[in-house]
């Protein structure tokens, strides 16, 4: 499941997807799920916004052109579902499943030092993308300054969530130089 942590590291919640804008009249919302199957982003309970202030019954009607469509009780019209634009929908981390073995939520990783096999240090995961093609680690802070990592077995041997670091073995020519433009 594709996830991003909310803001309050205290009450961890749980980015399942955004609101991209309305759809038809009649308050229907369009939904970027970030849910392993899009359609199940409203299966998981009420949904809440970052702040944690607004909470969102979703009812999902359909899917359209790779969004979700759905209801949101309350929302009535069109104008409503206009003002919920770019609003991302969280839940609280406890709700959703346990994860299989070797298996992690990205909101799991964000955060981790990252380190070499033989204990260097290459910064810390900033973020976990996915575009189809596998996941990637966003890392930085470290003196390779910022890397993207595949996320594979091969080059992240070891996930360690308890002591909060990944170990990278990095593909060759991942931490050469670049050669510089003129």
């Amino acid at each position: 499941m594709l996830a991003k942590p909310g803001k309050h590291p205290d009450r961890p919640l749980v980015c399942l997807g955004v609101i991209t804008g309305p759809r038809g009249l009649k308050g229907e919302v369009r939904i970027k799920s970030f849910t392993g199957d899009p359609a199940m982003i409203g299966a998981y309970g009420p949904l809440r916004d970052e702040d944690g202030n607004r909470v969102f019954d979703l009812k999902v009607t359909a899917t359209a052109k790779g969004q979700v469509v759905g209801r949101i009780k309350g929302v009535d019209d069109r104008t409503a579902a206009e003002n919920l634009k770019g609003t991302q929908l969280f839940i609280e981390k406890a709700a959703l499943p346990e994860t299989d073995e070797d298996e992690y939520y990205h909101a799991d990783l964000v955060g981790l030092r990252a380190e070499l096999k033989d204990g260097g240090s290459l910064g810390t995961v900033r973020a976990v993308f996915d575009h189809g093609a596998g996941a990637v680690l966003d890392i930085a802070g470290g003196e390779a300054g910022e890397i993207l990592v595949p996320f594979t077995r091969a080059a992240v041997p070891e996930v360690d969530l308890e002591a909060g670091r990944v170990v990278i073995d990095p593909p060759a020519g991942l931490l050469e130089p670049g050669e510089k433009e003129e």
